[in-house]
């Protein structure tokens, strides 16, 4: 049997299904939504104090006007923790690697910022496009 040596990046699927809908899906039903009650779990209530000190963490350097960004920010980096902790399964290609999924990360939050920049402070934002030397 002849394959590619690409075949190995190929995006495997189980009844026509492709398996990194499912592998992108598993680590958000993994975490509940806390019921409104007056007392929660032990399970919530460890996540809940995760989730905080995570974004009290991650917005420790920035100023007051950068914390609009913490629910995404601290959002993106438990579902990147999530997604790679799959890595760690025998014999499983984490979907981070692949560029798709990279590139729909990474280009909308880079171009949110640039978009932002050049509102707030247009000659620094186009000082920044230009060559250094």
């Amino acid at each position: 049997m002849m394959v590619s040596f690409f075949d190995q990046f190929a995006s495997p699927s189980f009844l026509g299904i492709p398996l990194i809908a499912i592998a992108i899906a598993l680590p958000w039903v993994l975490f509940p939504t806390p019921p409104s009650r007056w007392v929660n779990n032990r399970l919530i209530t460890v996540q809940t104090w995760f989730i905080n000190r995570f974004t009290n963490q991650l917005m420790l350097p920035l100023n007051v006007g950068g914390h609009k960004w913490a629910l995404l920010l601290a959002s993106l980096m438990v579902f990147l923790i999530t997604i790679n902790m799959l890595g760690l399964l025998p014999y499983t290609f984490t979907p981070t690697t692949q560029l798709s999924l990279n590139m729909g990360l990474a280009v909308p939050l880079w171009l949110a910022t640039v978009i932002i920049g050049m509102r707030n402070q247009p000659t620094v934002a186009l000082g920044h496009l230009l060559p250094e030397g």
